[in-house]
């Protein structure tokens, strides 16, 4: 009975510990912020929550600024929201333009931008409240806010880093070859040499007259 009960107690941790590595692990990853003209740019945004945080309410406001030095009340504008599982297009200069980008399990939360003009440059923010049921008396209410600066590009650039680490592959692919014709080289002139010591070995051998094979010298002694 104590053997039965350790099999279904390890098999049920075994279980837990499956179930808990087939769950999607949350990275939560700065967004790019150069965009390209006339391409579609993905603001992102990630708001990571624990196992114990599922249950939860989300709403997401995304505001835009032009420009970093003017008033942020000022000129700030909300131009979409994500309002419990339904993304809502505000009416403003992004109308038409917006699109929602983000996960099902809500732990991703970006936009898109459609057809990015020069207009799109400028400071975005990601606002995220979540509301918590614990229970039906508690409620918790948790918010965090992201910042994006964009910039809009007439072409793409390249990474430098990137750049830098392709040019390092292959200087590291040529000396890689090198290595491997030199070892080549070195083991063949080994072998060579290994051969040709053998075939005068052999050659040595065959030299010897026929009796001093038969008959080789009788040791020598005092």
């Amino acid at each position: 009975m104590v053997t039965q009960t350790r099999v279904h107690l390890q098999t049920l941790i075994l279980l837990i510990f499956v179930v808990n590595l087939s769950r999607p692990v949350c990275v939560d990853v700065p967004s790019a912020t150069d965009a390209v003209l006339g391409k579609s740019m993905k603001l992102t945004c990630i708001y990571c929550m624990k196992r114990d945080e599922i249950k939860s309410k989300t709403r997401v406001n995304w505001y835009y600024k032009p420009n970093e030095e003017d008033d942020l009340a000022a000129n700030t504008i909300r131009i979409f929201e994500y309002d419990v599982n339904t993304p809502v297009e505000v009416d403003g200069p992004f109308k038409g333009r917006l699109v929602w980008n983000g996960s099902q399990d809500l732990q991703d939360l970006s936009i898109r931008i459609i057809n990015v003009t020069y207009n799109d440059s400028g400071i975005y923010e990601c606002i995220v409240s979540r509301e918590f049921e614990f229970d039906a008396y508690f409620k918790h209410s948790a918010f965090i806010t992201k910042e994006i600066k964009l910039k809009v590009k007439a072409e793409a650039i390249g990474d430098p880093a990137a750049l830098y680490s392709e040019i390092m592959m292959y200087v590291l692919l040529v000396c890689l070859t090198l290595w491997l014709l030199v070892e080549m080289v070195y083991c063949y002139r080994k072998i060579s040499k290994s051969d040709e010591q053998e075939q005068d070995t052999a050659t040595d051998y065959l030299a010897i007259p026929s009796e001093q094979k038969d008959n080789p010298a009788a040791p020598v002694t005092e």
